[in-house]
């Protein structure tokens, strides 16, 4: 493999471990590589995933056989990747429920839909294989109710707004989404104001599609990235409490008694915390 195989995270991981060596020398990250330079990359082994049960703080909205409604916090990644590879809400809903669909593979478990680590509210989790696919399947149909609340830098001046995009992978930078027509799905966010300040604006977002950081990317791409995110857009980061995109409602119908289901999660402490400092500007 080459360096550019892997991830930034990974390679930073192996010059913290003196396995990248430039001119028979360990490299440093601040070291701009030139012209003849002998880099040597040494074998890197990828820190091994963990996917025992772990007692974890879980606030449960609401559970039965069939599935699992949990409201998760700031700075929780869902489930065990390269770079988080333990304590995710994966370790605790292992804790927790006894049984878990196995749709979605090894290492995500329950897991139908993802939000974000530092996007807090509403996610659903499948309890067997055929709650998952119901779920699966309304996702599909674009039949779920989503309901997120952002904070975005700017003031709209449109009361409502569909922003009709389509997102795909960023040829510049593997870890983001951008607006693009090269390889990429159809994504549609429905904004609607909520509250005007003088440097920022409250809107609700209305999914009617689900791509990676869809409502981080389309408000980006209007002008108006989400307060705080540390990815899109380039404003000043407020503090670290995590960037302001809560999922507040989510609705589906349930997998076995069909009967249609919507839950509601309060904004929590690190999201008012930064709003009201807007609201005092």
């Amino acid at each position: 493999m080459t360096v550019t195989d892997y991830s930034r995270t990974q390679v930073q991981k192996m010059i913290e471990q003196g396995l990248i060596q430039v001119n028979d020398k360990t490299s440093k990250n601040s070291y701009r590589v030139k012209e003849n330079d002998s880099i040597f990359i040494g074998e890197y082994q990828e820190e091994e995933m963990n996917l025992e049960p772990i007692d974890m703080h879980l606030n449960v909205v609401y559970e039965d056989d069939d599935v699992l409604v949990v409201d998760k916090e700031n700075g929780v990644v869902v489930h065990p990747a390269p770079g988080n590879p333990s304590h995710t809400l994966v370790n605790g809903l292992l804790y927790h429920a006894k049984n878990l669909s196995d749709i979605n593979g090894e290492f995500r478990p329950g897991i139908v839909h993802r939000i974000d680590a530092y996007t807090t509210g509403l996610l659903m989790v499948a309890k067997n294989n055929i709650a998952h696919q119901s779920l699966a399947q309304q996702l599909k149909d674009k039949t779920i109710h989503r309901k997120y609340i952002a904070l975005v830098w700017g003031v709209i001046m449109h009361d409502t707004g569909t922003i009709d995009a389509p997102i795909g992978r960023d040829p510049k930078n593997r870890k983001k989404q951008t607006v693009t027509s090269q390889n990429s799905k159809v994504a549609i966010t429905h904004f609607k104001v909520l509250e005007r300040y003088q440097k920022a604006t409250l809107i609700e977002c209305v999914l009617e599609t689900g791509r990676t950081h869809q409502i981080r990317v389309h408000m980006n791409y209007i002008g108006h990235p989400i307060v705080n995110d540390p990815v899109y857009g380039s404003r000043p980061i407020i503090d670290d409490t995590g960037q302001c995109l809560h999922a507040e409602e989510i609705g589906f119908v349930h997998p076995r008694t069909k009967q249609y289901m919507e839950f509601h999660s309060p904004l929590p402490a690190c999201f008012l915390h930064i709003l009201e400092q807007f609201k005092d500007s």
